[in-house]
């Protein structure tokens, strides 16, 4: 999920009812519980950000104040938890957003592992939101690997929402969501929908197969198997406190292959959070053999 709590949209604190208040004891209980499962530290100043997005939950519940919504996190903490963070974080993604990871991607790393005797090439999409980051990585393997791609590269593309893997699974997307794609990709990678899927665009199942969508919390266990090759983690971090973040990319730095790359997002930065990997170029990182 791309943790973006800053981003509030014009209108978020819109729509407010002057007779519901957020208390500051209802305020601190969800700033705690946000950070505790998702890691999000939301300060005194997200408060009005907090009482806009939940207000929204609020209604579609029939809940009359803040007061019973922290009695339902207390009673049903995993049953709300992704419809609150859903709510508290801004999904901002796009296919190829950041395009200079995907031309390093192309151009430096695949070369180099496809070349190696038996290649088996593993990424992970740490925060895949509603799955453009994974299939953007999808496309360039298969564009790269050409017909090996399928028998030794694999995605895993994970996030806390369910809601955003739904719609990554789903793999269909608004025309006007492929607005940063070329013609030719868009052309080779897309199916266009006809009918009632008419003005969506369907991710074709080439690059489909080569993804495994999981739900999964960065802060707690992980069932995965390294050695993986590259770990995309964009925009997701930015909200973490350090502790956190430190832990985090010392557990990345434990699944990744020596050499292998980890991939931050454009505002992110490794300087003082670990020692375990180089700086090679604007926001990638490459752990030490």
């Amino acid at each position: 999920m791309r943790s973006s709590a800053d981003m509030m949209p014009p209108g978020d604190e819109a729509g407010g009812d002057p007779s519901i208040a957020l208390r500051d004891e209802d305020f601190s209980f969800i700033s705690a519980f946000v950070f505790e499962r998702c890691g999000i530290v939301l300060g005194a100043n997200k408060r009005q950000l907090v009482y806009g997005r939940l207000m929204r939950r609020l209604r579609e519940l029939g809940l009359v104040s803040f007061a019973q919504y922290v009695a339902r996190l207390r009673e049903q903490p995993d049953a709300e938890l992704d419809s609150l963070a859903s709510a508290i974080s801004t999904n901002v993604t796009s296919f190829f957003r950041e395009n200079h990871h995907f031309e390093f991607l192309a151009q430096d790393m695949l070369p180099a592992l496809a070349g190696q005797p038996n290649p088996r090439i593993r990424i992970w999409s740490a925060g895949c939101s509603s799955g453009e980051e994974p299939y953007s990585i999808a496309m360039v393997l298969a564009e790269v690997l050409g017909n090996r791609a399928p028998s030794i590269a694999r995605v895993l593309a994970t996030d806390l929402s369910v809601r955003a893997l739904g719609v990554g699974k789903q793999g269909t997307y608004p025309l006007d969501r492929l607005q940063g794609i070329s013609e030719q990709r868009r052309k080779r990678w897309f199916l266009s929908g006809r009918g009632g899927n008419e003005g969506q665009a369907m991710i074709v199942q080439e690059v489909r197969d080569l993804i495994a969508f999981k739900q999964l919390n960065l802060l707690h266990d992980w069932p995965i198997k390294g050695p993986l090759d590259a770990i995309f983690c964009r925009n997701v971090v930015i909200y973490f406190d350090n502790p956190t973040k430190q832990r985090l990319f010392a557990r990345y730095a434990q699944l990744l292959a020596p050499g292998g790359y980890l991939f931050l997002g454009h505002s992110e930065s490794l300087h003082g959070m670990s020692d375990a990997f180089d700086l090679v170029g604007r926001t990638i990182y490459r752990k030490r053999a």
